[in-house]
């Protein structure tokens, strides 16, 4: 046969298992699943968090309290020292309307003012829509409404730890504050 006709073909063995081989191999991976359910699981990973500072912790709180005092909707604080460098509170805040949202940035700046805290900077305090804070390592967003739905900042800040607040109901939103603009 000429060296072009000839083919190469490679078959591989047939493996049979014998019945004892497969038996030993279902026992073998019934071992490990009882391992396994036995074992104890993993302690989990302990996270080191910086300790929070009560000054800077109570300059928070008295944001949040002017907030409220303005009836501020659905105030949350966030601990947000561990995720970045700038900031260890981030307070966000919403309001009705417009003027509303002027009249809790005003609070805010105020009470901060005469608690000897100066704001390193506000911004949009003119447009009503949204006002940024700056009161150091407290961050205050002061939304309207529609538009905190609209950027989610509380989704973006959803690793940070949340601080506990109580807030009473005439802060709480209602269906008809959720309307579009």
């Amino acid at each position: 046969m000429p060296r072009s006709q000839k083919t190469n073909v490679t078959t591989k063995p047939t493996v049979k298992l014998s019945a004892r081989k497969v038996e030993k191999d279902a026992a073998r991976k019934a071992a490990k699943k009882v391992d396994r359910a036995t074992k104890p699981p993993k302690p989990p990973k302990v996270r080191v968090v910086k300790a929070r500072d009560p000054v800077t912790l109570e300059r928070a709180m008295r944001a949040v309290g002017a907030a409220i005092d303005k009836k501020a909707l659905e105030p949350v604080l966030s601990y947000i020292g561990e995720l970045t460098s700038y900031a260890d509170y981030v307070l966000i805040v919403s309001g009705r309307s417009d003027r509303q949202v002027q009249a809790i940035a005003e609070g805010i700046a105020l009470a901060s003012k005469q608690a000897g805290v100066v704001p390193l900077g506000v911004e949009s305090t003119k447009d009503g829509r949204w006002t940024l804070i700056d009161l150091g390592d407290v961050i205050v967003h002061v939304f309207h409404h529609p538009v905190r739905d609209y950027y989610d900042l509380e989704g973006l800040w959803g690793d940070a730890p949340r601080v506990k607040l109580t807030i009473p109901a005439d802060c709480r939103a209602r269906p008809e504050d959720a309307y579009t603009t």
